[in-house]
């Protein structure tokens, strides 16, 4: 019997036990949505999937294995991108329930506005490893996807990219900027030539003498771009491997190669010579990394001969001539600024920005998942809870905590009947693309906008067909009138949404920031105790979906406050530590104990944790700090404790 009195629409349901536990609970129609391909490490955990199937589209195979053992299923599969403009508003509204299993804010955000502009629920869902959590969303009854603000993702200082590395993470950034410069889509803000303006970078006077005179020998030639000059050189690994790894820093070029080419192999200490480890996750010697980059670089070259005049190729972590590339020059970075190097394995994860999947994880969310389309299907929403998955047991033994769903946030610029926001930024300085591409393309997550200036005119800024309005481009917007004051209306037609935009001219802005959205990284403060509601802030991660727990009457109300200050690490196994502390948050569950407030009684219980994520000795003594930072308000009997990564 079929529990669907609709259409399913889930979406990168890659995660083979979701797909099976919907189909045995017996959801009839099902459409699934997945851009991805199948790769050897999802044959782990995704039991659809066998070796065969390497390289072919997940939803299809998924479809295809899922037949077998339910072929009365009714299962439409599409190997694309729900982002597609093929997906609209209408498609959307077709469907009685969305299930979320994606891995990335932009693609949670467009499918967040695309289920409030249907008003069709949405079960968002993520997992980071041993963390997991699952949560409905309900236009005009809980908060949205996008309700409460999320850590943006870490970047880098250029400088500290190009000329001081301190930490392998530096170093694989810059191997992926390396790529891009050689192979993809040049970048001037992902240079990677040393700064010579830069104090540490400084050559001495004689060294710059003779770098000059020995720059035809060395591939150091005049400025042109990096993709030019290493075209003329035909792409010669020896050429880059000089330009790049020995001819533009303060390093014996000597001891260097001679670390690469020595009479008899020169085995790192790092190298684990155990048969038993896999092959990804060793770490090789020096001239082996060397001879993986000058493989690498001849593959990749090929394959950029391949393309079109003026295509480029993509960075992919599943390529492995792009993650050979990576792997190398990451590593061969790491030994000239002398850190330890990493293995292919630990820098995938890194680069690709990958935190490991767990299949128990994977398992106990997808049912989680189910369950509350259940209530959904059964009009019970108001039985639905957002459900954190934790690492360790709280105090009161559970792994499982259910906190029931906040209401929408009035101020959300997404969600709310009339959303608005204000940017700070010059406008003397801010281009018409930079609006366009940087605000609200990449901030505001619209996927294709049009603006234009409220000035009683309806002068059109920029129009999202092709050509109508790219004169605009490299323009300044004081160009066009806009100055403080000045209210611009952004519309996105594909997700149904406008967002009005307050202009707050700024001259002021700190070094190296176009701009700030005016109230966006509120403080992270608890309410005061003569506060009737408390304000809630949500949960981040890298990308998971992050509800704030309950503030709701009657329900205890749980307020996380997470500080995330990052010190600066001196092991550079800390960074792996970094990596995976970067997970979807915790929950955690109040119990019991009353406080009086001036209108009602409600249990009250904050809970503070610092992610401080400084050199610590010990990973096992910062879980215990961390499950020490917790704060008792008056009256509470019991505190809940989250698990810390």
């Amino acid at each position: 019997t079929s529990v669907s009195r609709g259409e399913l629409l889930a979406q990168a349901v890659s995660q083979a036990r979701l797909l099976k536990n919907l189909v045995l609970t017996g959801f009839s129609s099902i459409y699934v949505i997945d851009l991805d391909t199948i790769d050897v490490s999802n044959l782990n955990r995704q039991f659809l999937f066998q070796k065969k199937h390497v390289g072919r589209s997940k939803s299809q195979v998924a479809k295809e294995s899922v037949l077998q053992f339910c072929p009365e299923a009714n299962i439409i599969a599409y190997h694309d991108s729900i982002m597609n403009p093929d997906y609209n508003v209408e498609f959307f509204r077709q469907f009685t329930l969305v299930m979320n299993a994606l891995d990335n804010r932009a693609a949670r955000n467009h499918v967040n506005r695309m289920c409030l502009a249907a008003d069709i629920p949405l079960i968002e869902s993520g997992t980071a490893g041993y963390l997991g959590q699952v949560t409905v969303i309900k236009k005009g009854v809980t908060e949205c996807y996008e309700c409460q603000p999320k850590p943006t993702q870490k970047t880098f200082p250029g400088c500290t990219i190009r000329n001081t590395p301190s930490e392998p993470i530096h170093c694989i950034v810059w191997a992926k900027y390396l790529f891009n410069q050689l192979f993809g889509e040049e970048d001037a803000d992902q240079e990677v030539s040393p700064d010579r303006a830069d104090p540490e970078a400084a050559w001495e006077p004689a060294e710059a003498e003779a770098r000059a005179l020995a720059s035809n020998e060395d591939g150091e030639i005049k400025r042109v771009s990096t993709k030019q000059w290493a075209k003329s050189t035909g792409y010669d690994p020896v050429k880059l491997f000089t330009k790049n790894f020995c001819g533009t820093y303060k390093y014996s070029c000597s001891s260097f190669f001679f670390s690469f080419f020595p009479k008899e192999q020169n085995k790192s200490d790092q190298q684990n010579e155990s048969s038993a480890m896999l092959k990804d996750q060793q770490v090789l010697n020096v001239r082996s990394y060397a001879d993986l980059f000058s493989k690498s670089v001849k593959t990749l070259s090929l394959h950029l001969a391949e393309k079109a005049d003026g295509e480029a190729l993509i960075w992919d972590k599943d390529d492995p001539s792009a993650m050979d590339f990576v792997t190398s020059a990451a590593n061969l970075r790491m030994h000239v600024f002398g850190m330890n190097m990493k293995s292919r394995f630990d820098i995938k994860s890194m680069a690709g920005n990958i935190i490991p999947a767990i299949a128990t994880t994977n398992a106990v969310i997808a049912g989680l998942i189910v369950l509350e389309g259940l209530k959904i299907l059964s009009g019970k929403i108001d039985q639905c809870r957002t459900i954190f998955l934790n690492k360790q047991p709280n105090p009161r033994k559970k792994l499982l905590v259910p906190c029931a769903l906040d209401p929408p946030n009035p101020n959300c610029y997404v969600c709310a009947s009339k959303p608005e926001v204000t940017v700070k930024l010059n406008t003397h300085k801010v281009t018409v693309l930079t609006l366009q591409d940087k605000i609200l393309k990449e901030k505001f997550a619209m996927v294709a906008p049009d603006v234009q200036i409220d000035d009683g005119k309806g002068t059109i800024l920029i129009s999202s067909e092709e050509g109508e309005t790219e004169a605009n481009n490299h323009r300044k917007l004081s160009d066009f009138g806009i100055r403080n004051g000045t209210r611009l209306q952004a519309d996105d037609f594909l997700q149904d949404y406008t967002l009005l935009i307050n202009v707050l001219h700024s001259e002021d802005l700190e070094k190296d920031v176009e701009f700030e959205v005016v109230g966006d990284a509120p403080e992270r403060i608890g309410p005061k105790p003569s506060e009737p509601t408390p304000k809630n802030i949500s949960n981040g991660s890298d990308d998971g979906a992050q509800p704030s727990t309950s503030t709701a009457p009657e329900q205890d109300d749980v307020v996380i406050v997470d500080s995330e200050d990052e010190g600066t690490s001196s092991n550079a196994d800390d960074v792996e530590n970094k990596s995976r502390k970067r997970k979807l948050e915790k929950g955690c569950e109040c119990v019991g104990a009353k406080r009086v407030r001036a209108e009602q009684e409600q249990d009250d219980l904050m809970i503070v944790e610092s992610e401080d994520e400084g050199a610590s000795s010990s990973i096992g003594e910062e879980e215990n700090r961390s499950h020490k930072r917790k704060l008792e308000e008056k009256g509470c009997e019991c505190v809940g404790a989250k698990s810390v990564c």
